[in-house]
């Protein structure tokens, strides 16, 4: 009997996309054995209202200049092409029933495991996908542990940590150093960094 596919889902707006991004993607891949990591960009995130957003079509070339020499990493443009908000449950149900040999395993930050009830749907989330959640240093340890037990208990969650180096770095930081023409190097791909400065990219 052949084991179940296991593929790792990287979600965000990669407004850009940076090398924490792909550090935390490398390290849910080697930690738990995943077959594959889908890099799936938002098309239009409800959570997102009070952020100019750059087109998709540009995040989406960016992400696939970032990715594109690493085979088990993959863009999926799902979330871009479909009408209206980007909601997670949406785009689990739909791989699950589409794959039903898969099993899904969401990267997130630990952040997200307290805003989690705050998504659309938040009990189809949990019950589609195991739960990668990144820690950092500056996560209180002992607060991520009773809120993971919380969520297992209310939605028999299966929750999981994932261990990164901390590292602070944020598309939000990076867009706003691009603006006061600051260096950026290093901190996105190499390819990506040409693609902002040939598209003239955050400097507004």
């Amino acid at each position: 009997m052949s084991r179940r596919k296991r593929i790792g889902i990287m979600g965000g707006t990669f407004n850009p996309v940076h090398m924490v991004h792909l550090i935390l993607a490398e390290n849910a891949y080697r930690t738990w054995q995943l077959d594959e990591i889908m890099m799936l960009p938002n098309g239009d995130p409800p959570h997102k209202t009070d952020i100019k957003i750059t087109p998709a079509a540009d995040r989406l070339a960016m992400l696939k200049l970032a990715v594109k020499d690493i085979p088990y990493f993959r863009v999926s443009e799902m979330e871009v092409n479909r009408q209206g908000y980007s909601y997670s449950s949406v785009t689990l149900e739909e791989l699950k029933k589409n794959h039903p040999d898969t099993d899904y395993y969401f990267i997130m930050g630990a952040d997200s495991v307290f805003q989690i009830e705050t998504w659309h749907d938040p009990a189809t989330v949990m019950a589609d996908c195991i739960i990668l959640a990144a820690t950092r240093d500056h996560t209180p340890a002992e607060k991520l542990r009773a809120q993971i037990d919380y969520l297992k208990e209310k939605y028999k969650a299966d929750i999981r940590l994932l261990d990164i180096p901390d590292l602070e770095l944020s598309s939000s930081e990076i867009r706003k150093r691009v603006s006061g023409h600051q260096p950026i190097r290093f901190m996105v791909p190499d390819a990506v960094l040409e693609y902002i400065e040939d598209h003239q990219l955050y400097l507004h």
